[in-house]
């Protein structure tokens, strides 16, 4: 593949990967010569450009060399379990519970603001070798990560949806849908694409189109198609969610797609219904672990009684959006 890169015109590397036209155009070069080699129309048609970014056209090749490794590793798909182990809290007081999270199972992640919640993510992201403030160690299927794929930018092995996310790109929701589609080098996108559109609309409190731009989506309905992308084109195995409850989206449907899906998902939360909607939820004090709990009969009940109160509040806010009146 480095030979490649380093000797075929882009407009053939492109038609072989795809995500060479993103890579290119996330650096404003989409207009480079097709017939050139990528160094060779670098040098010549932006000669200022690498000098700019303190790179060597062979550290440019290598930079996309590598992602384009990431991107076809398959290792990373196989996850089927993470085990989080040893840390410590703020005051060195080491965590007395360990934590194994299977293929399918969603883990609400819990504790007062501050608690350690977005560390804790943060490890599983990074895939923590006791190298973090928390100190703990994280394996996949066993065994810790290698530090290319650790450290690598096309790592696909985590996705993360956070708290603050905001669009810049000038595109319409379908060509962004398609563009992560054509990175992923999906077989037969049109139907995984329209499955995301019609996903992200039953999440979203108001509907919105294809041809919508991604810089007019409101914060819910941004929130909707990320998740929805995350569930239906992202091949990452492990899913990352910070606060799903601020996003204004239907976070009953919400569980029910990302538990379909056959991920690992962790949600940090203080929504008592997203908490209880998962198989277990880890309990964080102080920056450490302090217990690993399963929802019991008990909690069940009480997650129907909450699951009947948010369909009747529900109801009530879409008649309230359209000005009916409440009877």
């Amino acid at each position: 593949m480095r030979r490649e890169i380093m000797t075929q015109p882009i407009g053939q590397l492109a038609e072989k990967y795809p995500v060479v036209h993103d890579f290119l155009r996330s650096y404003g070069l989409n207009c480079l010569d097709p017939n050139l080699p990528l160094m060779d129309a670098v040098e010549q048609e932006q000669p200022n450009f690498l000098q700019e970014l303190g790179m060597t056209p062979l550290d440019f090749a290598n930079l996309l060399w590598d992602i384009l490794q990431d991107t076809t590793l398959s290792d990373v798909e196989k996850i089927n379990s993470i085990e989080i182990t040893g840390g410590a809290d703020k005051d060195m007081v080491p965590e007395s519970v360990s934590l194994t999270i299977r293929t399918g199972e969603v883990v609400s992640v819990v504790g007062p603001t501050g608690s350690g919640k977005s560390q804790l993510l943060a490890d599983i992201e990074c895939a923590a070798r006791g190298d973090t403030p928390s100190g703990r160690t994280v394996r996949f299927n066993g065994k810790e990560l290698r530090d290319e794929q650790r450290f690598s930018l096309g790592n696909r092995l985590v996705a993360q949806l956070t708290q603050n996310m905001n669009f810049v790109l000038d595109a319409t929701v379908e060509e962004f849908l398609r563009m992560h589609a054509q990175c992923r080098q999906l077989a037969d996108p049109d139907p995984v694409i329209a499955r995301c559109f019609q996903t992200a609309n039953a999440l979203s409190g108001e509907p919105f189109g294809k041809t919508t731009k991604v810089t007019r989506l409101s914060g819910g309905q941004a929130r909707a198609l990320m998740i929805s992308d995350a569930a239906c084109i992202s091949p990452s195995p492990i899913l990352l969610i910070d606060e799903i409850e601020n996003a204004g989206i239907d976070r009953t449907k919400a569980i029910e797609i990302l538990t379909s899906e056959d991920k690992i998902v962790l949600l940090a939360t203080h929504d008592p219904l997203l908490a209880l909607s998962a198989g277990k939820r880890v309990v964080l004090h102080n920056g450490g672990i302090r217990a690993v709990l399963e929802t019991d009969d008990k909690e069940r009940e009480e997650l129907r009684r909450l699951q009947k109160e948010e369909q009747r509040n529900a109801f009530l806010r879409d008649a309230l959006r359209t000005g009916e009146r409440i009877q």
